[in-house]
C-alpha cells in the first residue's frame, strides 16, 4: 500500500500533485518496476490518495469510528478532506475532498495558491500558510506552524492576527462542508493538531455561532497521529488482498 498528495488517476496510475510539481506523473508503473527489479513479478500494489487514506484508518480505526457521515480534515502542508458519505469514502475518480482549493479568501488579500488559483483556504489556513504568513508578515523566520500557536499562545498580536484570518477561513469551509453533506463528526488532523483546543475550541464555537438549520457536527481531534496515513495504506492493501482472496 502506497499513498501519495493530489489527484490520482486510478486507470492509469498516474497522479497530478501541484505541491510536488506532478503532473501526469507514472506514480504506479515506477512502483511496479521498483517492485520487479526485487524479483518479486506478483505483489499487488494498492496507490491510494494520502488524506483518503488517513480518513480511512481513522473510520476504522480512529477518531471516525461508527460514524457513516464524517470528515477527516489534516491541515498541514496542504489541505484536502476524506469525506465519508452515507457509510462510503467518496473519491469522485480521485478528484474529491480537494477542500484547500476552495476559494474563501477574497480581494487584495487573496494569495497566489500553488494549484494556479487565487484565494484558496490553503493559502492561509494550511500548516505551512501559517508559518509562511507569520513570517512575511513580521520579517522573522519561524519553524513551522507550530511555533506561530505558541507565540499565539504567549500573547504575540502577529501570530494573533495570522491565526484570526485562517481561523475564519476554516469555519468558512466547515460551515459549507456542513451545509451540504451533513456530516456528524468532524476529525481534524495534521500538524495544526498539536494546538489542541488553541484550535478545536474556537471552531466549535465558530460553527456553533454559524449553522441555523444545520445538523452540527462534533469537532473532535484525529487519534492517529502522523501514522494515519500509512496506516491507511496499510489497510487498504490487507482488504484488497483479502477481497482477492476471497474472489478465488
Amino acid at each position: 500500500g502506497v499513498v501519495v498528495p493530489g489527484v490520482i488517476d486510478a486507470e492509469h496510475g498516474t497522479v497530478g500533485a501541484e505541491n510536488l510539481e506532478w503532473v501526469g506523473t507514472p506514480v504506479l508503473a515506477e512502483l511496479q518496476a521498483a517492485v520487479r527489479a526485487t524479483g518479486s513479478d506478483d505483489v499487488p500494489i494498492v496507490l491510494a490518495h494520502d488524506v483518503r487514506a488517513g480518513g480511512y484508518a481513522e473510520l476504522r480505526h480512529g477518531a471516525l469510528a461508527g460514524t457513516t457521515n464524517s470528515m477527516f480534515l489534516p491541515l498541514g502542508t496542504g489541505i484536502a478532506a476524506a469525506m465519508v458519505v452515507d457509510g462510503s469514502l467518496v473519491s469522485g475518480d480521485g478528484y474529491a475532498g480537494e477542500l484547500g482549493h476552495s476559494k474563501f479568501i477574497y480581494g487584495d488579500a487573496a494569495e497566489l495558491c500553488a494549484c494556479g488559483q487565487w484565494g484558496c483556504l490553503e493559502t492561509v489556513a494550511s500548516a505551512a500558510a501559517l508559518a509562511r504568513r507569520y513570517t512575511a508578515r513580521t520579517g522573522r523566520t519561524v519553524d513551522g506552524a507550530r511555533e506561530v500557536m505558541e507565540l499565539l499562545a504567549a500573547g504575540d498580536e502577529d501570530a494573533a492576527a495570522v491565526w484570526q484570518v485562517a481561523l475564519t477561513a476554516l469555519i468558512d469551509a466547515l460551515v459549507l462542508y456542513t451545509t451540504l453533506v451533513a456530516p456528524t463528526r468532524i476529525a481534524i488532523g495534521g500538524g495544526l493538531i498539536g494546538a489542541g483546543e488553541t484550535l478545536l475550541q474556537p471552531l466549535r464555537e465558530g460553527v456553533h455561532a454559524r449553522i441555523t438549520f444545520q445538523r452540527e457536527p462534533e469537532i473532535v481531534a484525529a487519534v492517529l497521529g502522523d501514522e494515519a496515513g500509512c496506516l491507511g495504506a496499510a489497510r487498504m492493501a490487507w482488504d484488497r488482498a483479502d477481497e482477492e482472496e476471497k474472489n478465488v
